[in-house]
């Protein structure tokens, strides 16, 4: 019988994650620019109000 391969589901690292790797990257100079509000693949306010919801509180 041939073992199976489990599918793993890959962890998302999360909405501010990305957001602080991103002002890292520019910070370095990549000649990237963060997306204005409300246009084409920014995170919407929705995005903003769930990832509070998992944020882990202050000390």
């Amino acid at each position: 019988m041939a073992a199976k391969k489990k599918a793993k589901k890959a962890v998302k690292k999360g909405l501010y994650y990305n957001i602080n790797a991103k002002k890292k990257r520019i910070a370095k100079g990549s000649g990237e620019k963060m997306r204005k509000p409300g246009s084409k693949g920014a995170p919407t306010d929705k995005a903003f109000r769930d990832s509070a919801k998992t944020a882990k509180k202050r000390r």
